[in-house]
């Protein structure tokens, strides 16, 4: 038979949006006092883009040379898309030149982004979003000839899907117990004992790693508020008779109840569990209910809903005793091996229109300098095609969006598209990463109002990188 402890037995319970708050089995007791900043209110934004978003598709070049080069890696792919056909989006003369303050750093060579971002290209000139080059799973600063000759230390199982995912997430393959979203989240709970931790991380749906820690659990949120009270509020579920109000009547009862006799832990422990869920759910939807509508629209698409749920939630953050919040939201669709000139213009135009009206709802609610947001992807994309689409790859360019980011410039580096060059593998043309995840993770961090001994026990590898803040964010710790 399988041992299953109880606090593994609580963390599942928890992952499943229970919302149960384990600080009374946290193990970090014995630590010292933490010294996060959470003074004011912040919150993070992950949009974790699975499949591998592809960057040269996504962040194109501008300049005719660099242009050229990358056509000429990409022939079949610029075919499908019918790129000399005035009316391509990926004619150059139809891609959105980006003008970056920092443009001087790039010896000339000139950037964009295809039209379906359009609404992200305003916010770049707007200064309220910042491309981030070449990021990826790093253990240390690694170079091709060290790949080649075998001295270089690797993160394990690269190009797999799922655990490049949980290496994003946690600086650990598939399998990892905590999240640095988790960890950081952590070192805020410890800082600010006042805070409630059954809504300081958030999921709209996912179970995956990012948001665990010690003490932190996401609390499941939908476009509709906490599922977990929907058999008991929502009356098209049992019906709307009065023997049916009489037996969700029956079911809140039940379930709000906290009087069990029963001598088995791990009874109570899920009886517990599911009571400060409905009650935490019900307290949330009654939130909710103080608040009007946002004039802000949203699209239909699922990352415009799960948006619209974070919007709607960080509205109502006055109710929930918090000072700090971590989101994670998540879209699919870019495991792009074939069809892409079809199926990426459509996931761009999807989270354009997401964080678009994700910055206008949080403007309205005077909200936009204290969020941020940003993209995560398992890896990039090969910058040689396969035909009509990309394999998996390994560094990747990312996007920041907030009132506080340091906006219109592009950091880190943008290899050209030489494959021959160091800065890809030997085989398919996959960028090695110039920048690592716990570099991305801890600029943000440092905003966030982590020290730097919280941020080296979320990101184990920080330690391993000269530069750990790589400036996107105007504010931060000393």
């Amino acid at each position: 038979m399988a041992y299953i402890s109880r606090r593994e037995l609580l963390a599942g319970i928890a992952a499943a949006g229970f919302g149960t708050n384990l600080g009374a089995l946290s193990g970090l007791s014995g630590h010292r006092a933490w010294a996060a900043n959470t003074s004011g209110y912040k919150a993070m934004v992950c949009i974790f883009l699975k499949g591998g978003m592809d960057q040269s598709d996504t962040i194109l070049p501008y300049d005719q040379p660099s242009y050229d080069a990358l056509k000429a890696n990409r022939e079949g792919l610029f075919a499908s898309y019918n790129s000399d056909a005035d009316d391509s989006s990926r004619n150059r003369n139809n891609l959105l030149r980006l003008n970056p303050i920092n443009a001087q750093d790039f010896g000339g060579r000139q950037f964009a982004m295809p039209r379906e971002l359009a609404p992200l290209h305003n916010m770049f000139e707007a200064g309220d979003l910042s491309v981030v080059g070449n990021v990826g799973p790093l253990i240390q600063p690694t170079t091709r000839a060290e790949i080649i000759n075998g001295t270089a230390i690797l993160p394990p199982r690269l190009f797999s899907h799922n655990d490049q995912q949980s290496t994003w997430m946690s600086s650990a393959v598939e399998g990892s117990r905590y999240g640095w979203g988790g960890r950081f989240m952590d070192a805020v709970l410890q800082s600010s004992p006042s805070d409630d931790a059954t809504f300081a991380t958030i999921s709209t749906g996912s179970r995956d790693v990012f948001l665990a820690g010690e003490n932190a659990r996401p609390f499941r949120v939908t476009d509709k508020g906490a599922p977990e009270t929907s058999l008991t509020e929502r009356r098209w579920y049992l019906g709307y008779t009065d023997e049916d109000d009489a037996a969700r009547a029956r079911i809140r009862e039940h379930l709000e109840r906290n009087d069990f006799e029963n001598r088995n832990i791990f009874e109570q422990d899920v009886l517990d569990a599911n009571q400060r869920a409905h009650v935490n759910s019900a307290r949330l939807l009654a939130a909710r209910e103080n608040e009007g509508p946002f004039t802000t629209e949203f699209q239909n698409s699922g990352l415009s809903k799960q948006m619209k749920a974070v919007a709607e939630t960080i509205k109502i953050r006055q109710y929930l005793s918090v000072s700090r919040q971590m989101y994670y939201v998540t879209t699919g669709g870019f495991d792009s091996h074939s069809g892409q000139s079809s199926s990426i213009p459509r996931k761009h135009d999807e989270i354009a229109q997401a964080i678009d009206a994700f910055r206008n709802a949080m403007i309205e609610i005077g909200e936009w300098d204290n969020v941020v947001v940003f993209t995560a992807s398992d890896f990039g994309r090969t910058v040689i095609d396969n035909g009509n689409g990309t394999d998996h790859g390994w560094g990747s360019h990312h996007l920041v969006a907030g009132g506080q980011v340091q906006g219109r410039r592009i950091y880190g580096e943008m290899p050209e598209f030489d494959t021959g060059s160091s800065s890809y593998t030997e085989s398919r043309g996959r960028l090695i990463p110039s920048t690592s995840v716990e570099q991305y993770a801890a600029t943000i961090g440092n905003w966030f109002g982590l020290d730097s001994s919280e941020m080296r026990t979320a990101l184990p590898n920080l330690g391993n990188f000269n530069t750990q803040d790589l400036g996107f964010m105007s504010t931060g710790n000393a």
